[in-house]
C-alpha cells in the first residue's frame, strides 16, 4: 500500500481544495493519504466525500504547532484523533485563533516599511475558514511584485530568522503528545531535521517519546540522506515508528508532488493499529462518517 502521511489543502496553507485531493492522490498511485492541515480538521468532510468516489483511503489528521520546553518550535502530526475530544479541541482552537493577530502584526510591520501588502489581500488569498499562515502572506508579496517567488518571500521576509517573523501561540510538546494519545490518536514528530530554525535535541525527542510519541517523519523533502539515516537510527534507539510523506502544499511548494515520499507498509500498519479515536475514511465508510468534522473550525487536532 502506497501512503503519503502529510498533505495540506486550502483549509490551511495549501492550494488544492480538499475535494480535489483524493483524485490527485489516486492519479499519483497512492492508496491512502492523510490530510494534515494546520490546527484544524476543516477540510476532512469534503475530502471524505471525494475519497469515497476516488478509491483512495483518507486518514484524518492535522499538524499541531508546538514548542519544546527549551523553546524550540516544532510540528506534531496527529493522526486519527477523536475530533470531539474537549481538551484538544479547546487548546488547538486557541492556537488557530492566535494565527490571525500574528499575521496582522506581520502585515502591519511590512506596511510600515512600505511593502505592498494589505490584510484584505491576505484574507482573500487564504479563503474562507482557512488557517492563515505565512504562505498566504508570501503569496500576496509575490502577486504584488515584492518577491520573486514563495521561497524568495520566505528567505527575505518571513522565515524564522527574517526581519518580519513573528511567533504565535503554540502547545507544549510533551503535553500535546499526551493529549493526542488521550484522544485516541497517534502523534508523529514532523520534519525534525528541517533547516527552518533551531532543531530539537535528541534528549528533547526522547522526552517526547517518554510522553507517548509514536514516530518520526523520516522520509521528508527537507531531509537529505544524512538526516534520514540519523533519524532512522534515533527511531530504532527509542523504539519509534518511521514515516514518509510529501508535505504537499500544491503551488505553495513547487516541485513537491503528492507521493514524493511514502511510508513503508509495515510501519503504516503499525501506526494504524494504534488509532482508536477516528476511523480511516474511504469507499467503505458510511456516508455520514465524516459528519463530526463538518463545519467545525478546530475539531481535534492539527501549525
Amino acid at each position: 500500500m502506497r501512503a503519503d502521511l502529510h498533505t495540506h489543502s486550502t483549509a490551511s496553507d495549501g492550494t488544492t481544495a480538499p475535494a480535489d485531493l483524493p483524485a490527485a492522490a489516486a492519479a499519483t498511485g497512492l492508496d491512502l493519504f492523510a490530510l494534515t492541515d494546520h490546527d484544524g480538521y476543516g477540510g476532512i468532510a469534503a475530502a471524505h466525500l471525494a475519497a469515497r468516489d476516488s478509491g483512495v483511503l483518507l486518514l484524518p489528521g492535522a499538524e499541531l504547532a508546538c514548542k519544546s520546553p527549551a523553546g524550540v518550535r516544532l510540528h506534531l502530526l496527529a493522526y486519527g484523533c477523536d475530533p470531539l475530544d474537549p481538551w484538544l479541541a479547546e487548546h488547538v482552537e486557541a492556537v488557530r485563533d492566535d494565527r490571525i493577530p500574528r499575521a496582522q502584526r506581520i502585515v502591519a510591520a511590512m506596511q510600515a516599511d512600505g511593502l505592498a501588502i494589505t490584510w484584505d489581500e491576505v484574507v482573500d488569498t487564504a479563503g474562507p475558514n482557512a488557517s492563515i499562515g505565512r504562505p498566504h502572506l508570501a503569496a500576496v508579496l509575490v502577486a504584488n511584485g515584492a518577491a520573486a517567488d514563495i521561497p524568495d518571500a520566505f528567505n527575505r521576509f518571513l522565515a524564522d530568522d527574517a526581519p518580519y517573523y513573528s511567533g504565535h501561540l503554540t502547545l507544549e510538546s510533551t503535553q500535546a503528545v499526551a493529549a493526542v494519545r488521550a484522544a485516541g490518536g497517534v502523534p508523529v514528530l514532523a520534519h525534525a531535521r528541517a533547516k527552518r530554525g533551531p532543531q530539537l535535541s535528541e534528549d528533547e525527542i526522547s522526552g517526547m517519546a517518554d510522553a507517548g510519541l509514536a514516530g518520526l517523519e523520516v522520509d521528508h523533502p527537507d531531509h537529505d540522506e544524512v538526516d534520514r539515516s540519523a533519524l532512522r537510527a534515533l527511531a530504532e534507539r527509542l523504539g519509534l515508528l518511521t514515516t514518509g510523506s510529501s508535505d504537499f502544499h500544491g503551488g505553495h511548494k513547487e516541485g513537491l508532488p503528492l507521493g514524493a515520499n511514502t511510508t513503508d507498509p509495515v510501519q503504516l500498519e503499525a501506526l494504524l493499529s494504534q488509532i482508536t479515536g477516528a476511523p480511516i475514511l474511504g469507499a467503505g465508510a458510511e456516508a455520514n462518517a465524516a459528519d463530526q468534522y463538518r463545519d467545525r473550525r478546530v475539531p481535534g487536532v492539527g501549525a
